[in-house]
């Protein structure tokens, strides 16, 4: 298996706020703007896309609450398992260290292909959950279709 972890970032949520945000996988298809959700099909407990001609599926292996997430391929064409951590930061009790860790079975030519890619995307969506948490929402986010379980 292939480890990929993110980097860290602090999140302006506690952790039980940001981890009823993601605990209901539907949540991510309404964080796309419009015009990709049709890309993306969710319920609570899956979710699945078409990324370069690949079917890509996750559903849901564990969730401990307001501590992480944990998921598992479903249907995609390489095993993996995906932890989304919501650890409570260590300077302010009202923010969130947020990181994600990937493990994937690739092949040697795979993992040259996709490792740095992979880690680049987990980097990007941590950064995009900082920003977001301090009012910089991405082109094309419509908060109105965002409906936390808090």
């Amino acid at each position: 298996m292939t480890e990929i972890t993110s980097k860290h970032g602090t999140v302006s949520r506690q952790p039980h706020e940001l981890y009823m945000s993601m605990v209901d996988l539907s949540n991510f298809k309404k964080m796309l703007p419009q015009d990709k959700q049709d890309m993306l099909q969710a319920d609570y407990d899956t979710l699945t896309a078409t990324v370069q001609g690949f079917n890509i599926g996750v559903k849901v292996h564990e969730r401990v609450p307001y501590s992480r997430i944990e998921l598992v391929d479903y249907g995609a064409p390489f095993a993996f398992h995906i932890e989304i951590h919501f650890d409570p930061s260590v300077t302010d009790p009202y923010k969130t260290d947020f990181w994600i860790k990937v493990d994937a079975d690739l092949n040697l030519m795979m993992k040259m292909m996709l490792s740095g890619k992979i880690k680049d995307a987990l980097d990007k969506i941590v950064d995009g959950l900082v920003e977001a948490s301090n009012g910089i929402m991405p082109e094309g986010f419509d908060a109105s279709g965002w409906t936390p379980h808090v």
